[in-house]
């Protein structure tokens, strides 16, 4: 029996924003820039948060060797190794820059190296990287260390060096398994490769193993994509990340080389996703939310049965909210209560440093409405139900009349089966969870004037 049916996915499953961030990164300004960043540094440094708190890091290896046809991250595609070392040597000038406001020895519990491809690097520069990190933060004991990989740039032994380095959880980039489907998006990698892969994953002892799926890439159809889900069903990654591919070349140069015309139709594209909740759900994962699945056993799913589950810019998250220092190009990074991004550009991210600035180019400092909102999409993202008294206590407000218009909506999705309201807060139904989303939307500020703004203007 199906979990969610096409048509309930063609109903609720409505495009927003995945609010790994609240006010999501569309709205970041110019006007906020490095002073601000070192405001809220200092700020850290001097409170009681930043004496207790550890950081998240999360640095960003922009590099590629080849170009994937879909990519919509910030990227550089070069086979000149020796970029690598150049842009370490700016990692290490921008990590300075940090310390100085900061001071050493701050306490992490939460590394992400994200990319591009982080295992661009070769081993001694990932050495290196790591070196100079732990020269400067404190890594705590039972901390998330996890690094995206690219199957075709690692072997056995370079997976070994991670675990050297106290990275305890992998991130394998698959997308599908389909030659054809591969071909189209210029990543052509056997799946027997993956499978060897994640069995030396599991022999070096890494904690959690994750794949990353795509659904409506070229050239895939509902019954290509349910042979790749057997294959993933059989290789029993500890974690799955199913995202659905968002064709925009006029956005991003690299689609442009997709052919629409082999694109799946709408309708196999929700096909797709529903025989994907139903294999992974009869495969005895999981659904832990916002594409995320994982094994019973997993940290993330065992967070999410007992209530600790935490969002943050990598997706649904085990470790408790805390500041991020995002580190390299184009990265995003909260301090307190703002949000910063660095330069897109390597070339104004790099004359920023060498300046001697840190190259925050734009960000966020949230008002007291952002940070109550935030709040209330937060526990809705990951607990599944709010409270209006612990919404009261927080922030001395009266929720109820607060959000008069949002319970209002809120009426509407209750009629749809999505949540159950009541005298003392919001729950989210078991189905409701499958489209968690389109529930926090309504709370999202920005997002409904900009709808306000259009039914305006088509009146006019």
């Amino acid at each position: 029996m199906s979990v969610i049916t096409p048509e309930l996915l063609t109903r609720f499953d409505v495009p927003g924003p995945r609010y790994t961030s609240y006010p999501t990164a569309d709205r970041f300004v110019e006007a906020f820039g490095e002073t601000d960043y070192v405001q809220a540094l200092t700020q850290r440094k001097s409170g009681l948060v930043g004496k207790q708190l550890p950081l998240s890091l999360y640095v960003h290896i922009p590099f590629c060797e080849s170009l994937c046809y879909y990519c919509a991250c910030n990227k550089i595609i070069t086979k000149h190794k020796e970029r690598a070392a150049d842009y370490l040597r700016y990692l290490t000038k921008e990590v300075e820059l940090h310390t100085r406001h900061l001071g050493q020895g701050q306490s992490v519990s939460q590394l992400h190296l994200g990319g591009g491809t982080p295992t661009f690097m070769s081993d001694d520069e990932l050495r290196q990287l790591m070196a100079m990190l732990r020269k400067n933060f404190e890594f705590v004991p039972g901390g998330e260390y996890s690094v995206e990989v690219d199957p075709r740039t690692v072997d056995e032994s370079r997976l070994a060096v991670l675990a050297e380095l106290g990275f305890n959880r992998l991130s394998f980039g698959v997308q599908d398994f389909d030659p054809a489907v591969q071909k189209a998006i210029h990543r052509i990698q056997p799946a027997e490769q993956v499978f060897k892969l994640v069995e030396a994953s599991r022999r070096l002892g890494f904690e959690s193993v994750n794949v990353d799926l795509i659904y409506g890439l070229p050239l895939q159809t509902p019954e290509s994509f349910d042979r790749t889900l057997a294959q993933i069903n059989r290789l029993r990654p500890d974690r799955i990340a199913l995202y659905a591919y968002a064709h925009l070349p006029e956005r991003f140069k690299p689609q442009r080389r997709i052919h629409a015309q082999e694109l799946p139709s709408g309708g196999d594209k929700v096909a797709m996703l529903s025989r994907s909740l139903d294999a992974f759900v009869d495969a005895g994962y999981v659904y832990v939310g916002m594409d995320h699945f994982a094994l019973p056993d997993d940290a993330l799913a065992v967070a999410k049965r007992q209530g600790r589950l935490h969002r943050n810019f990598q997706g649904y998250s085990t470790q408790a909210d805390c500041d991020l220092i995002a580190l390299g190009v184009s990265s995003i990074g909260r301090i307190g209560t703002t949000y910063s991004q660095n330069a897109k550009t390597m070339d104004e991210y790099c004359d920023l440093l060498d300046q001697g600035h840190l190259p925050v180019v734009r960000g966020l400092a949230l008002s007291r409405d952002d940070l109550i909102r935030r709040s209330v999409i937060m526990a809705l993202m990951c607990q599944g139900h709010l409270q209006y008294e612990a919404i009261n206590l927080a922030w001395l407000v009266d929720f109820k009349s607060l959000f008069t218009k949002e319970l209002e909506q809120l009426q509407a999705l209750q009629d749809q089966g999505l949540v159950q309201l009541n005298e003392t807060g919001i729950q989210v139904t078991a189905m409701g969870w499958f489209f968690v989303r389109g529930v926090a939307m309504v709370f999202d500020r920005y997002l409904q004037a900009d709808r306000n703004r259009t039914r305006f203007s088509k009146i006019i």
